[in-house]
């Protein structure tokens, strides 16, 4: 008896956790979109889905590791601009196209070591540092190409982005699940995950525990240059053209594709699981207002709405747990009478 309540006691446990409620949303939104459309649920429908917003997911790996570790970054974008412009203008001005995105990536680097400098070693506000840097690397973007536009990319370039590599299977797809697979391992299940897990609970804390914080965050900055580079070359190579706005405006679904999957926006708590799941609610919620006839616009407000409930749910739901702790500990006043009485009895 006792073994089978402890059973059931670690599923209720399971099915109270916010990737349960994910996957319950998730659940719903298929069900919706299956009736609005019938052949929905196709694996080459999921694929399109993620073709369509893989730069942004890609991002959204590196953004977990820094907001857990309590801080963010929102030139993310604007980095992924930089690095696909500096890439375009230097090979449309003659430059060997390999030693031109050796560049662009080097610049990711270079942004994500600027980041981390101001945020890691001097100590200001990650949000106002990479604000800053929101505004100036598109305007160094902006630089380089000004109101033009750069395409005629190599076809090896260009098939990257716009061919299946394996099977239905495009590379950047396969690009993501390998690096999901890395960020999982890293996050989860490493001592690098536990350090930056530790650091956003309480950074003076895991500094006195003999972990280098400065280094730890700077390390997640410049891995989040690199990677929002590696995603801007993969947006040039799926568009086969560049403009001084590309990826404008991406920071709001790539933070709220973070904080949806039960990352704590003030750092110290999550999971890349919610993380997945949390992608593949966007990115069905994007196709059903789609199918539904809604604009970009409105979609982009319920994005909004859900990074809004994002950022409540986990602490509404961490509440409850709480409140529920505590009204299973308390005990009635009725029992206290009987256990006192039948006490009495015996004496």
């Amino acid at each position: 008896m006792s073994n089978r309540k402890g059973i059931l006691s670690n599923i209720w446990h399971k099915l109270n956790r916010w990737e349960s409620l994910l996957l319950f949303i998730l659940a719903v939104i298929f069900f919706i979109n299956s009736i609005i459309a019938p052949n929905y649920l196709t694996v080459g429908n999921q694929i399109n889905l993620f073709v369509l917003y893989i730069e942004k997911i890609i991002v959204a790996l590196t953004m977990t590791f820094l907001i857990i570790s309590g801080e963010t970054d929102l030139s993310a974008p604007s980095i992924m601009g930089l690095s696909a412009c500096t890439m375009a203008y230097f090979y449309s001005n003659g430059m060997n196209f390999g030693l031109a995105i050796l560049i662009s990536l080097l610049i990711g680097v270079a942004c994500g070591a600027f980041n981390g400098f101001w945020v890691a070693v001097v100590g200001l506000n990650s949000l106002i540092v990479t604000l800053a840097t929101l505004i100036g690397y598109r305007g160094l973007a902006r630089v380089f190409v000004e109101d033009r536009s750069f395409g005629h990319f190599p076809e090896w370039f260009n098939n990257l982005g716009q061919k299946n590599l394996i099977g239905p299977f495009p590379f950047a797809l396969i690009l993501f699940f390998v690096l999901f697979i890395i960020a999982l391992i890293i996050l989860q299940y490493s001592a690098f995950g536990r350090r930056v897990f530790v650091i956003g609970n309480n950074k003076d804390v895991a500094q006195y525990s003999g972990v280098n914080v400065h280094r730890v965050k700077l390390q997640l900055y410049i891995a989040s240059g690199v990677i929002s580079s590696l995603a801007g070359l993969l947006l040039a190579a799926r568009y086969g053209a560049v403009r001084g706005d590309t990826a404008y405006g991406y920071e709001l679904e790539i933070i709220t594709m973070a904080l949806l999957g039960g990352v704590n926006i003030f750092g110290g708590s999550g999971s890349l699981y919610g993380v997945f799941l949390s992608i593949l609610i966007i990115l069905n919620v994007h196709n059903g207002l789609s199918l539904a006839g809604l604009s970009g616009h409105f979609q982009t407000g319920v994005v909004g709405v859900l990074l809004i409930f994002s950022i409540l749910g986990p602490n509404i739901s961490k509440l409850f747990a709480e409140w529920n702790k505590k009204r299973k500990s308390f005990i009635k006043p009725e029992k206290i009478v009987e256990f006192n009485h039948k006490e009495v009895n015996k004496g």
